[in-house]
């Protein structure tokens, strides 16, 4: 029975992926903006602000553009995730969600394949990502140890972000629920230590910024990218924390999309 619930499971869990991850390559309304965004954003937090790193007390060995790629790779991984929800959302929109739920023997193998295509949209990404600082010149310290803890640490935060987006999409089960799944990301992520590091941050942002779940994560990245592991325990805590307590709400938004009959 367990084998066979697995079987399942993993069945529609890749069927799901297939088909999400060819519509996003196929696609260029998908593609584009998942791909030009971060871009966006690291041309203009590493280039346009490069002259923080001179001021008093900012002391990261690897430079600007390294200290930048670190928060903009988080962010883009964690859009990404919002971005699964955009595409679960509109497949509900459209009538194929409901259709693929009453076919799926197991449904919540549908939650594994958006969040599986989620996963490999990141990579892509990310990739994308860190060739562009490499080839601009970023300072790179890290071994291909923490270089793959660096790129589990955006994994990790890619699926966290993804099922709490899920959890919105299958509750609402329309995109006009977008902002709902985005605007909590976009604030939380720029209540980290975006621009400075966090003993440079003072009044009310400082506070927030230092019980954000995700500061730990921005500040493991940057401390990863420099050759060091400080942090990253905690960091992973987050993360896991953030899976398992929104894992927990895309399940329970799967059970009332199943009780509102998809």
């Amino acid at each position: 029975m367990r084998g066979g619930a697995a079987e399942r499971f993993w069945g529609v869990a890749r069927a799901v992926a297939w088909r999400s991850i060819h519509n996003f390559v196929t696609n260029p309304a998908l593609l584009l903006p998942a791909m030009i965004f971060p871009l966006f954003f690291f041309g203009a937090f590493a280039g346009g602000l490069s002259g923080v790193d001179s001021s008093p007390g900012f002391d990261y060995p690897n430079g600007y553009t390294a200290f930048e790629f670190g928060f903009v790779l988080i962010q883009a991984s964690a859009f990404g995730g919002v971005f699964t929800g955009f595409g679960l959302a509109r497949d509900f929109e459209s009538g194929f969600g409901r259709r693929l739920m009453l076919a799926a023997p197991n449904r919540l193998g549908i939650l594994g394949g958006y969040a599986i295509a989620g996963l490999t949209r990141a990579l892509m990404v990310d990739a994308l990502l860190f060739a562009l600082a490499l080839l601009v010149g970023m300072d790179l310290s890290s071994n291909a140890a923490e270089l793959l803890a660096l790129l589990l640490l955006a994994l990790v935060v890619n699926l966290g972000i993804a099922m709490w987006a899920a959890g919105i999409a299958l509750r609402f089960r329309s995109i006009q629920a977008g902002p709902l799944m985005q605007t909590p990301v976009f604030l939380v992520l720029f209540l980290t230590p975006v621009y400075v590091p966090q003993e440079l941050l003072a009044s009310w942002v400082e506070k927030v910024s230092a019980v954000n779940p995700l500061s730990p994560v921005v500040e493991s990245s940057r401390n990863l990218i420099a050759g060091s592991y400080d942090g990253l325990l905690l960091a992973f805590l987050c993360g896991g924390a953030l899976i398992l307590l929104f894992g927990l709400w895309a399940v329970s938004g799967m059970r009332r999309a199943e009780a509102a009959g998809g």
